[in-house]
């Protein structure tokens, strides 16, 4: 399933409704395998997800296949506009990044063969692929595909090669506090205007650098734009901490949670992954996120606008 942008369901602490939060191409880690459908990445495991510490930044990991990019099949190649034939796709067992989804941008960084191993056909100077992108393939569910390019074009990585994955960290920081501070943001939102709104709802997010905003069902007027900025100052202010967690069906049940993700999004041992923000909201999520509120930074509320029934709130960081 592919969603452009984030859908949201709100686990409330308060006595206010409960919403829906929608994941997006979010797969797991596993430790049994999973093969895909037919394809010419046939039997190839979907990839293995480590991103979810705001910490790790680097992952060895094994090649699994190499792609030109112009040999990918249509609907993958139409995932990556900026896809050139200079271009190939990389598949690992396991990936540091955080593919595009979830109204999150895709990570970006570097892959370099580790040159300790022993392998005869590694150079004196290790391949490296720049990432430039990382998309969820479209017909093999869970398997990421990196697009990049060979720092050599002669020099490229072959299938079992051990390498290193190295984020671009700030970028990957960027990002995780904007996701956070979307999260913050529709939390105070809520707080504050759920109870007054008819039919309030949190509907979607976007957590891109030029045009992040939340969405909301409901108009919610101009003159709150203080109200909103001054409870996301609290928030961030307080520095609660943010934290992944992992919850079984039943766990939704029991905070009354009605609507719920789709069961395909659960790990092997049937968990969904969710991120708390303490003492605030849970948010069923796929993401990455800073460690505490206080470590988004300065977040400023910039815009209201109110269209055919829905309210966009934008927002950015300092």
């Amino acid at each position: 399933m592919t969603f452009p942008i984030e859908h949201r369901t709100v686990i409330n602490n308060h006595a206010s409704p409960i919403h829906f939060y929608e994941f997006v191409n979010y797969v797991f880690p596993l430790s049994i395998p999973q093969t895909m459908s037919a394809s010419p990445t046939t039997a190839i495991a979907r990839t293995i997800l480590t991103f979810h510490t705001s910490t790790q930044h680097t992952l060895r990991t094994t090649v699994q296949a190499v792609r030109p990019f112009a040999s990918l099949e249509d609907s993958n190649r139409a995932l990556f506009k900026q896809g050139t034939e200079e271009d190939h796709v990389v598949i690992t067992e396991a990936t540091i990044f955080h593919p595009q989804g979830g109204g999150q941008p895709s990570d970006e960084g570097t892959m370099t063969a580790i040159s300790s191993q022993t392998d005869e056909n590694l150079q004196d100077t290790p391949p490296k692929f720049t990432v430039t992108s990382a998309r969820t393939s479209t017909l093999n569910d869970g398997l990421v595909l990196h697009l990049g390019r060979f720092s050599n074009p002669a020099h490229h990585f072959h299938a079992g090669m051990s390498i290193l994955q190295e984020l671009d960290v700030e970028k990957r920081t960027l990002y995780s506090r904007l996701h956070t501070a979307g999260h913050v943001l529709g939390a105070a939102v809520r707080h504050l205007l759920a109870d007054s709104i008819p039919d309030f709802d949190e509907l979607k997010a976007s957590h891109d650098p030029i045009s992040a905003a939340c969405e909301f069902r409901g108009l919610i007027d101009g003159k709150y734009k203080v109200p909103i900025q001054e409870k996301v100052d609290e928030y961030i202010t307080k520095d609660m901490p943010v934290v992944v967690e992992f919850w079984t069906w039943d766990q939704f049940d029991a905070n009354g949670v009605s609507n719920k993700p789709d069961k395909a999004m659960a790990d092997e041992e049937g968990r969904y992954r969710v991120v708390r923000i303490q003492g605030c909201e849970v948010y069923p999520c796929g993401g990455t996120h800073v460690a505490t509120t206080k470590l988004c930074g300065k977040t400023n509320v910039k815009k209201i606008s109110r269209n055919k029934g829905t309210t966009r709130v934008s927002y950015g960081v300092a």
